[in-house]
């Protein structure tokens, strides 16, 4: 599936931390991960219980990821560039606009409750969420900026603010209101947002 341009696949996110000896145990080891966050919750997600339930030792566990939170959030963005990745196809306004109704849609389900998870895991044990961004986050965000400066270039966004302030204003957005509860957060409402934030035509 198509990734952006600023988002690593699993393959780069694994060179930078040491290339493992297979990309089918690390596959294992981050999908065991993330199905025990999605289903038993973070407090039983522990290296253990990823280790029997990927059948891949301790010891390589904490060969590939310098801590618990690192594999948490590795195994969050792997689950993400398979269920969130970026459009390949359409003008970048069309690109953002499907991509944030995806995004939203998602927030609703399990992960948007392990995304959450996964950020306040990090806040409790480090104190802020930098290792979430560092690890996770500033892809997403880098290759989403880059898009919406494409849309500015070619003419399909019509907002004149910076590209990193226009991501946040959606993105943020988006977030602010699934973490409050805060109605309506659906697809169609992620669209207009994209459409009044990026000064967008409504089809």
């Amino acid at each position: 599936m198509a990734k952006g341009k600023g988002e690593p696949d699993g393959d780069t996110a694994t060179i930078r931390r040491g290339r493992p000896r297979s990309a089918e145990t690390t596959n294992a080891i981050l999908q065991s991960a993330y199905t025990l966050m999605a289903t038993t919750g973070l407090a039983a997600t522990s290296i253990d219980a990823v280790a029997r339930d990927s059948n891949v030792s301790k010891m390589t566990i904490y060969k590939w990821w310098p801590s618990r939170e690192a594999l948490l959030i590795d195994a969050f963005l792997h689950h993400a560039s398979l269920m969130l990745p970026l459009p390949s196809t359409g003008t970048p306004a069309d690109r953002l606009r499907s991509h944030a109704a995806v995004y939203a849609k998602a927030l609703q389900g399990e992960f948007g409750k392990v995304q959450l998870a996964v950020i306040s895991e990090c806040i409790s044990n480090t104190g802020s969420a930098e290792i979430f961004y560092e690890r996770y986050l500033r892809y997403r965000r880098t290759a989403l900026v880059e898009l919406i400066m494409a849309g500015q270039q070619d003419g399909s966004v019509g907002a004149a603010g910076t590209p990193e302030d226009l991501y946040d204003a959606i993105y943020g957005s988006l977030f602010y209101r699934y973490i409050f509860g805060i109605k309506p957060i659906s697809p169609a409402q992620a669209r207009n947002l994209v459409d009044t934030l990026l000064i967008i035509k409504s089809r």
